[in-house]
């Protein structure tokens, strides 16, 4: 199957943003909505009625008790600063037609400990970031239900402590829909001409389209269940017991793009099953993504890896960066790597391709990475010349990024070269294909370089420069870095993250003997975002309360044992 055009990827990847961010939101912060403490309740998984054919899950403790109860509340305060942080997620409960909800009044007599979502197709999974903007950051009023005709195949299956209340907030809804009374399989159920349904089922009320909620009466009857399902079970005994929520999802094809969350789950932890696991504590939020072993041998790609590469490509890296990034066997994992990485920077697309990177520049962000990704995306091309000339000498990676305005930035990928007459001659080889992408490129001569072009690239507000040079230890290195300081950076840095201060802290946020192989400064990034106005831009403008929250963010990765990874990232707060 050949690769989605850019422009459909970049569809993909903000859907899958989009559906990250829903899912999370719903079944991980709605975990605060029942602060007073539950009435007991079935206390059973919800997955136990979702089908084995579902391709998301969703699922969470949405009446806390205890630690976990303080934690979920502290987390909604600190990452909102409102008194009743959860209000708005009300909106999932919403459907069409139905007036505004008050938790104590209508859920709460009858909703039990745990709930869950799940989607038995990503067609038209579009649906769900309007869900999103409606509960999270205060949309338009109405109804933003995300299931019926027209919108996702899936639904909300929830826990419930008063079945008689239950069934008498579903028939309400029922009515402000205009449903109508249907029976499957000897269970009565009631949909709207939307498309939307409503019933009780094993005493969990479940709301959503009308395919899908017949399929959790079919595996309430005995249908295979998603929580029986080999994989998802696996998964599941891994995931941490102080979990608030956790997402589960499975790979949907071995090639291709793949839209929806699927798609955002592929480009960081390729294609294998995975568990996301939220988890939070006093000062940080915590995703624990566990994935299953890839059946192929060799690295399983994913930028979120636990191979232990990527970790030791992280400490070379210069010791001020405040975006570092370690990718390790990158001449195994290059050519989907370089799509990721694309795809990740293509969803700044969203923030507006027309907004200028300064105000006197002409440049547009979308733009900036676009030009930023094309060497890359030479260098990873999935051809027999490119492996050849460039997959062929190359041992790990390292993404850098230091200095807190434009004019300070040193930005640089660097990759270690395990052969460096081939990593030499692989300068002019792609200033060729750089030339054949429209771009310009002249010789340079740089210190501590044997070959070295400057190259002029659509969008970039700097040169570019390609490199191959030796550190002061006599190792050999490719460097694509921006401007001539970057490249002397990526060569003989002042100091390394293997020293540094940032990388002790952010192993001990980690834990678990887990070394990054991401950190990532948020102040500092937001203050690089706010010199040149992108942060007044929309949607971002709307997520910045959220995000001057945030201080730190680490990542990494550890096997767990048997077929089990686990790739880390914490967040501080």
């Amino acid at each position: 199957m050949p690769a989605a055009p850019p422009a459909r990827r970049r569809r993909h990847v903000r859907t899958g943003l989009a559906c990250v961010l829903t899912l999370g939101a719903l079944c991980g912060l709605l975990g605060g909505c029942g602060s007073s403490g539950p009435p007991p309740g079935t206390s059973a998984d919800p997955a136990l009625a979702v089908p084995a054919s579902a391709v998301l899950y969703a699922g969470a403790t949405v009446r806390p008790t205890g630690t976990l109860q303080k934690r979920a509340l502290a987390l909604g305060h600190t990452l909102t600063h409102q008194a009743d942080p959860y209000l708005r997620l009300l909106a999932a409960l919403q459907t069409p037609g139905s007036p505004t909800l008050k938790f104590k009044r209508d859920i709460a007599p009858w909703l039990g400990p745990h709930a869950g979502i799940f989607l038995t197709s990503l067609h038209a999974s579009d649906a769900l970031p309007a869900l999103l903007e409606h509960g999270l950051l205060g949309g338009a009023s109405g109804s933003a239900f995300p299931f019926g005709a027209g919108g996702a195949e899936g639904a909300l299956v929830m826990d419930t402590s008063n079945a008689p209340k239950a069934q008498s907030f579903l028939d309400a809804q029922a009515a402000h829909a205009g449903a109508h009374a249907q029976s499957y399989r000897g269970v009565h159920y009631e949909a709207s001409s939307g498309g939307v349904a409503f019933a009780l089922v094993d005493r969990y009320a479940v709301i959503g389209s009308e395919a899908a909620v017949r399929s959790v009466i079919e595996t309430a009857a005995g249908a295979s269940s998603l929580a029986h399902a080999s994989s998802y079970t696996k998964l599941l005994a891994a995931a941490p017991p102080e979990a608030l929520a956790h997402l589960y999802a499975k790979p949907i094809a071995a090639s291709g793009a793949q839209e929806g969350l699927s798609g955002v789950l592929q480009v960081l932890t390729g294609e294998r099953e995975a568990n996301v696991s939220l988890v939070p504590a006093g000062r940080s939020l915590t995703l624990d993504a566990d994935t299953l072993a890839s059946e192929t041998s060799g690295p399983s790609g994913g930028l979120l890896s636990a191979d232990s590469e990527s970790a030791r490509a992280l400490e070379e890296l210069p010791g001020e960066s405040w975006l570092a990034i370690g990718l390790g066997h990158v001449g195994a994992t290059l050519s989907k790597d370089a799509q990721d990485i694309h795809s990740l920077v293509s969803l700044t697309g969203t923030l507006g391709s027309t907004t200028p990177l300064a105000p006197t520049s002409g440049f547009g962000l979308s733009s900036l990475l676009e030009g930023l990704t094309t060497p890359l995306q030479a260098l990873g091309a999935n051809t027999a010349q490119a492996k050849r000339e460039f997959a062929s000498w190359m041992g790990s990676a390292g993404i850098f990024a230091s200095g807190a305005s434009l004019l300070e930035l040193r930005a640089a990928v660097v990759f270690s070269s395990t052969d460096p007459a081939h990593s030499q001659a692989a300068v002019g080889e792609l200033a060729a294909a750089v030339r054949k992408l429209g771009g310009s490129v002249s010789p340079a001569s740089l210190p501590d370089t044997d070959a070295a072009v400057a190259a002029r690239l659509s969008g970039l507000p700097l040169m570019l420069y390609i490199a191959n040079g030796h550190s002061s230890s006599g190792q050999t290195k490719f460097v694509l870095g921006l401007g001539e300081a970057s490249v002397a950076g990526a060569l003989n840095p002042p100091s390394t993250l293997a020293s540094a201060a940032a990388r002790t802290a952010a192993a001990g946020a980690l834990g678990e003997g887990i070394q990054p192989s991401v950190m990532l400064d948020v102040p500092t990034l937001l203050s690089l975002f706010e010199g040149v106005g992108l942060l007044e831009v929309p949607p971002l403008s709307q997520f910045v309360p959220y995000l001057r929250t945030a201080t730190t963010v680490a990542g990494g990765g550890r096997q767990l044992g048997g077929e089990v990874q686990r790739f880390r990232v914490t967040v501080g707060l």
